[in-house]
């Protein structure tokens, strides 16, 4: 039985207009861990979606007026209300996600800064004043919010994905509708009535939850008074929305698949490699965009590395989320961990070798081994698939430009990450790699104040940092006559 501080913050209605609303039927929130049913939550349709874009496009004329000042002041009430239950906002996540708590609690405090950063970050974006080209005439760009933007956020990350879009929307003085993973509604649902507190009008920010994501999608990419979309989720989800998008010509940003390499050449330091390979492939499981997925290590350390990080995932725990000292919880949903077996059995058909791990956990469930596999080829599924859960592999190099040729060898773009002691190597490698986000001698990089965006197939745009509030905003050039 889940138990809150606050029992409030459990919500099982839609936020549409400033009003918990319900639905014709219900369907059951049930925890990866164990399958018990955690909530019974409105299921919302095409109809509430349509509701709600008509009570942001209402509430923009009044919100999009404010200050930024006055923005900032209401988000920053947000923000402060997030961190003080910051626990129940862990342990719904927890339940409804299957995230370890303290890692559950983590992101709580990591989406919270991404509400305090553009709460100050709007207070700083600037029009233009442009040199004249006559005399008679003056040139000045202008800011301003675009309108109501549609979102849709996935299940790994119910919390984050939610603050690093409706932050900056806000903050720029447009409003939301979100629709949030059927999966993991009730981390959503906390934010609103948070929300609500802190001041943040009726209309501001809506969420519809339902089961049916195909017709609320369609809603939110083709809705004619929807002016932004932003999407986190597959790479095939997002084409798809996309394209519907294109029907009205909505300004898109999405945040797409990964296929995030993690090279180890021959002068690094490999009890760090070590660690921040086992912290960005296992952390949520494996069950992130930018977890490493393809593992490369110079042929003179191979082994050396190999058995540090088998003795390294060896101690991995795989408990419960709210188990003291879990590390690893359990996947999302059965067909989570149907995919795992099915990697598996593809890799090992064609010549892998399990080191560690390599099926379903004794605990039952949703809980898979964490597993490190050798002897990859490129004909194996996971060597070009995104694989999202704790399967590791590792692959032999010989040269540098060998190894930035195979990590750039995917329709994928997203993050990446290299370990090396020789700094002349560190700016050819950053340099040459083709993704949105490279990290050398550090696995860890998620931050409020910087860019998170891919190249190539892993997406349009970014989140975070400056960049990732400039899409909210249109840019109005006035040409001034009559001087």
């Amino acid at each position: 039985m889940l138990k809150l501080k606050d029992a409030s913050l459990l919500k099982s209605e839609n936020y549409i207009d400033g009003r918990w609303t319900t639905a014709a039927t219900k369907f059951d929130v049930t925890n990866p861990a164990n399958g018990e049913v955690i909530a019974s939550v409105a299921n919302g349709d095409a109809q509430d979606t349509e509701k709600a874009v008509l009570a942001a496009h209402a509430a923009f004329k009044t919100w999009r007026k404010k200050t930024a000042k006055e923005r900032s002041a209401v988000l920053r009430k947000w923000h402060d209300l997030i961190l003080e239950n910051a626990d129940d906002l862990g342990a719904l996540m927890t339940a409804e996600q299957g995230k370890p708590l303290a890692e559950a609690v983590g992101e709580v405090k990591y989406g919270a800064s991404f509400i305090e950063y553009y709460a100050e970050e709007c207070k700083r974006v600037n029009g233009a004043t442009i040199p004249t080209v006559a005399n008679d005439r003056r040139l000045f760009t202008y800011k301003q919010a675009i309108g109501v933007v549609g979102c849709i956020t996935p299940w790994n990350f119910p919390n984050a994905m939610i603050t690093r879009k409706a932050g900056p929307a806000l903050a720029a003085g447009c409003t939301v509708v979100i629709k949030p993973d059927a999966g993991t509604p009730l981390s959503a649902l906390a934010l609103c009535e948070l929300a609500e507190r802190a001041g943040i009008p009726a209309g501001v920010l809506n969420i519809v939850v339902g089961e049916n994501s195909s017709a609320i999608g369609k809603v939110l990419t083709q809705h004619k008074d929807i002016a932004k979309f932003t999407f986190t989720g597959s790479t095939k989800v997002g084409k798809l929305l996309m394209a519907q998008c294109a029907s009205t010509v909505k300004k898109v940003s999405l945040e797409l698949g990964g296929n995030a390499p993690f090279i180890v050449f021959d002068d690094a330091d490999l009890d760090s490699a070590v660690s921040h390979c086992v912290a960005t492939k296992f952390r949520n499981c494996g069950q992130t965009c930018v977890c490493t997925n393809r593992i490369f290590v110079h042929s003179k350390v191979a082994n050396l590395f190999t058995e540090k990080l088998k003795k390294e995932i060896a101690g991995l725990k795989v408990a419960d989320g709210f188990e003291e000292g879990a590390v690893i919880g359990p996947m999302i949903n059965k067909q989570a961990v149907e995919k795992m077996d099915a990697l598996l059995a593809d890799a090992k058909e064609k010549g892998a070798e399990v080191v560690i791990g390599g099926k379903q956990h004794e605990l039952g469930g949703g809980f898979y081994q964490p597993t490190l596999l050798l002897n990859i080829n490129d004909d194996m599924r996971l060597a070009n698939e995104e694989i999202f859960g704790p399967i590791a592999t590792v692959q032999h190099f010989e040269t540098e430009d060998e190894v930035v040729a195979k990590a750039n060898d995917t329709e994928y773009g997203l993050a990446a990450y290299f370990f090396t002691r020789d700094v002349g190597r560190v700016m050819r490698v950053s340099e040459n790699l083709e993704h949105g986000i490279v990290c050398s001698n550090s696995g860890v990089f998620s931050t409020e104040v910087a860019p998170f965006g891919g190249w190539k197939q892993s997406g349009i745009g970014s989140e975070g940092g400056h960049e990732g509030i400039v899409d909210f905003y249109e840019t109005k050039f006035h040409s001034m006559g009559g001087i």
